[in-house]
């Protein structure tokens, strides 16, 4: 059994998730319930992203305190979240007081060690609203690829790192202001001193070919030294001697969190205030960080960093499962311009399962992806409920009709009944080697291989003819096509938990599916004389008219979504 930290993107505080968001977070839900399966000792943990100047900038727009909006969105997202099924270790925050003693004690210790400096530098000043414009507070043109809202920390864009001075035709995020420069005083971190250990682990790591060249590629190019601090009010408090006012730059903050929040988990488990360095100073524990292609910079190479230069004997990535960007019908989300479906939406519109599946089935891992409500139609009508629904009600109905809702013994066994288990038991150990190398949505793709195996199986073998003449041929049939259905439920678990529970108990068993642990029960037959559940339709079939009315279907969905949401998420994006 090994130790695994799986670990997602904290979501910004700053508004409901998105499909794009939730992406992120369903992909390590999914892995993390793969390796419990598996028998392996995990901790999933992530939580929201509640400092720094986008959390600063949308509550100055609205005139409230950030806090104010942190709690209410954090509370929310927690519900959701777990509506979605996510089976978090943690779900913690960034204002959280463990986390925020680790990132100061964290940062006192860089700078023991020479890391952290202070420099005086000119940064851009909005005269009209009489504050500095770090980060988010600034946007302009991208000097690398002319992408006209970029900001003064990264291009969305093309997802290079920036600073305030390398926009071109800057303005102010708040009033359009064109900004003036004035000299301040910052502390920085100097990560150059790491470079070469970091381009060394950077080119034997075990990370993902595009992760790697990526980051190997950015590394040669060297590190520089970044501004530490920032001049806004919301965030860390800066733990330095002459820092006041300033406080930690929120990308250093959150990177920690990861970290902070084992630490949290474990304590709150009884474990101690040191249980945290067994996971993370243990070479053999294995850390999996599933981000956005934009993120790639600060967990391939900020992190490490920060982690060497520590001096402490931290475990690096060993994998980031970075994906493209989900795009919704072909345009980037946006909640100012009403582009998207958010998660809340979502839940109106079909059951979390659903959702959870179709995102996998649509995971960006080659490219851009667009959402579109033509493909959700058809995988939710054609995989979910003719692939999968269909087998498991058709077989279990012919239990329950047939053989008094007892699962009936495989005592007539032919050659084609012996090559059918054989592939399915191939599908299996390819879908755990697709699962192992992060690979989802094939996984994804060779579970609904064994759904359409075992509904060919089933038409071909035809024990609706041998049931008048010979039983126990038929009998043998269904045993068949009951394992089948069986490896389907277990299989679907990490991807579908609610309805796997559900198809698991229609089969028979008392336990729950999650506990049924693979390396001893997914190649196993299913028992022969054990008695059925209650069974019924694992889903619905969209209407035949459902794509005629998705706009209005998704503007109630957003009206329901929104008559539950906390003060200050209502009305956003929601028509008059």
């Amino acid at each position: 059994m090994s130790k695994y930290i799986v670990m997602s993107a904290w979501p910004y505080s700053n508004f409901i998730p998105h499909l794009g968001t939730v992406l992120h977070l369903l992909s390590a839900d999914v892995y993390a319930r793969y390796l419990r399966l598996m028998g392996h000792n995990v901790i999933f943990v992530t939580g929201s992203d509640e400092h720094g100047t986008p959390i600063e900038l949308e509550a100055r727009k609205r005139g409230i305190m950030p806090k104010e909006l942190t709690d209410q969105v954090h509370s929310y997202d927690v519900e959701l979240f777990k509506a979605f099924g996510f089976a978090f270790s943690l779900y913690s925050r960034t204002e959280s007081p463990i986390h925020k003693e680790f990132v100061r004690s964290f940062f006192l210790g860089l700078q023991k060690r020479g890391y952290i400096f202070q420099q005086e530098e000119e940064m851009p000043y909005c005269p009209n609203d009489k504050i500095f414009l770090p980060d988010r507070f600034i946007e302009g043109m991208c000097p690398y690829c002319g992408y006209e809202h970029a900001r003064g920390d990264q291009c969305d864009n093309c997802g290079r790192l920036l600073t305030p001075k390398d926009l071109i035709n800057p303005r102010c995020a708040i009033c359009g202001a064109k900004p003036i420069w004035v000299k301040t005083v910052n502390f920085y971190i100097d990560l150059s001193k790491v470079q070469g250990n970091l381009l060394d682990w950077l080119q034997h790591s075990e990370l993902q070919d595009n992760v790697k060249n990526y980051s190997v590629e950015w590394v040669k190019q060297g590190l520089k030294p970044r501004a530490l601090t920032r001049d806004i009010e919301w965030g860390i408090d800066a733990p330095f001697e002459g820092s006041a006012g300033k406080t930690i730059y929120v990308w250093f903050d959150a990177l920690l969190g990861y970290i902070s929040a084992t630490k949290e988990y474990l304590v709150s488990k009884g474990l101690g205030e040191e249980a945290w360095k067994e996971w993370w100073f243990d070479p053999s524990t294995r850390t999996v960080y599933f981000i956005g292609k934009d993120n790639i910079p600060f967990h391939a190479i900020i992190l490490p960093s920060l982690l060497m230069a520590s001096g402490e004997p931290y475990v690096l990535p060993w994998r980031i499962s970075a994906t493209d960007y989900l795009l919704y019908e072909g345009k980037h989300f946006s909640k100012s311009r009403r582009v998207g479906v958010w998660i809340d939406e979502a839940l109106e519109i079909a059951p979390a399962d659903y959702w959870r599946w179709v995102l996998i089935r649509m995971r960006p891992e080659s490219g851009d992806v667009s959402f579109q409500w033509k493909e959700f139609y058809r995988i939710a009508n054609s995989e979910l409920n003719d692939d999968i629904g269909n087998l498991a009600y058709r077989v279990l109905s012919f239990i329950r009709s047939r053989f008094n809702g007892v699962i009936p013994g495989a005592t007539k066994l032919n050659d084609r009944d012996e090559e059918v288990l054989k592939e399915v038991w191939s599908l299996v150990d390819e879908f755990n080697a697709a699962m192992n190398d992060i690979e989802l949505k094939r996984a994804s793709e060779l579970l609904l291989n064994i759904a359409r195996l075992g509904n060919r199986y089933l038409n071909e073998s035809a024990p609706w003819d041998y049931i008048k003449t010979d039983k126990e041929r038929a009998g043998s049939i269904l045993n068949v096509a009951a394992t089948i259905v069986k490896v389907v439920s277990q299989l679907m678990a990490p991807f579908m938990p609610q309805v796997a529970e559900d198809l698991w108990h229609q089969l028979g068993y008392t336990n729950s599916v999650h506990e049924a642990l693979w390396p001893e029960t997914l190649k196993k037959p299913i028992d022969e004389g054990t008695k059925i559940g209650t069974i019924r339709p694992l889903f619905r079939k969209l209407p035949d008219d459902f794509l005629s009315h998705v706009d209005e279907m998704v503007e109630e969905a957003r009206r329901k979504a929104n008559s539950k949401r906390p003060p200050l998420l209502k009305d956003y994006g929601v028509s008059s």
